[in-house]
């Protein structure tokens, strides 16, 4: 024992120490701010402007899509990168569908009526409450 002791300095540390005090940490140069979502998994939201709403169920807390989807959005609606970005089992009058939407194009929806895409009954039970996640998806 003392053989290792000599090899490591001879002292025993008394109380843990931290590698490195979170103040020494440098800001990362190229870092993407990012902000707490708004909304929540299992969330009823609707379009600002589009005319559908949808469940949400997974959100990127930046956006996570690739550049030809970005870029196929017009530019004088194209949101910014820098804000969560929410997936949603997404209907209309016409279809069912997944979107994946910017927050600051998204609004609560106060409509009662369930939403009927088909996938939603694979990860949600509609409860009093809304859509809950099913136990098997929850982490």
């Amino acid at each position: 024992m003392k053989r290792f002791a000599r090899l490591f300095g001879g002292e025993k540390p008394t109380k843990t120490q931290p590698i490195v005090e979170a103040s020494e940490i440098p800001d990362l140069p190229n870092a993407i701010p990012t902000r707490e979502a708004k909304y929540q998994i299992g969330q009823v939201l609707r379009h600002r402007l589009f005319d559908f709403r949808g469940v949400v169920f997974d959100v990127d807390p930046v956006f996570a899509n690739t550049d030809e989807w970005y870029e196929s959005i017009p530019e004088e609606v194209r949101p910014s990168k820098d804000q969560p970005y929410y997936h949603l089992f997404a209907e209309n009058e016409r279809t069912h569908y997944v979107a994946y939407v910017s927050e600051q194009n998204l609004v609560p929806d106060e409509d009662d009526a369930r939403v009927s895409h088909p996938d939603i009954s694979k990860m949600f039970e509609l409860t009093d409450h809304g859509y809950v996640l099913k136990a098997a998806q929850r982490n």
